[in-house]
C-alpha cells in the first residue's frame, strides 16, 4: 500500500493552487470549496480510507488520488462515494479551470 496523503499536506497542495488561480477561477473555488474530508472509493480507495474531497459542485466532487498524486473531478450519486476513479495528476486548477470554462459555456440568458 501507498502511504496516504496527509490533511497537512492537501491544505498546503490547496493554499498553493489559491495563490496561482486568476479571479474567475478563485471566485469559483471560493464557492465551491469544502473543509477536505475522506470519501469512498471501491476501485482503489479503500486501501487508504478514501481519497481527500476538496470541493462540491452540484453532483460532482473535485478530490485527491493521492496515489497518482493529482486531483480529479468525478460525479457522485450517494453523498460521501466517489463514482469514477480517474488518475490524472493535475494541480488543483487544473480541475478548477476545467470548471470555469463549462460555466463560461452557459449563455447569459440563464444565468
Amino acid at each position: 500500500m501507498w502511504p496516504p496523503i496527509s490533511i497537512d499536506k492537501i491544505e498546503l497542495l490547496i493554499s498553493q493552487a489559491e495563490l496561482t488561480m486568476d479571479y474567475k477561477a478563485l471566485n469559483l473555488w471560493n464557492l465551491i470549496k469544502v473543509t477536505p474530508h475522506k470519501w469512498q472509493e471501491k476501485s482503489f480507495g479503500d486501501e487508504s480510507g478514501g481519497f481527500w474531497v476538496v470541493a462540491l459542485f452540484g453532483n460532482q466532487i473535485i478530490y485527491y488520488n493521492d496515489i497518482e498524486e493529482g486531483f480529479n473531478i468525478s460525479s457522485f450519486e450517494i453523498y460521501g462515494v466517489i463514482d469514477q476513479y480517474d488518475c490524472n495528476q493535475s494541480e488543483l486548477t487544473a480541475p478548477i479551470n476545467y470548471l470555469v470554462s463549462q460555466l463560461s459555456q452557459i449563455p447569459d440568458e440563464i444565468i
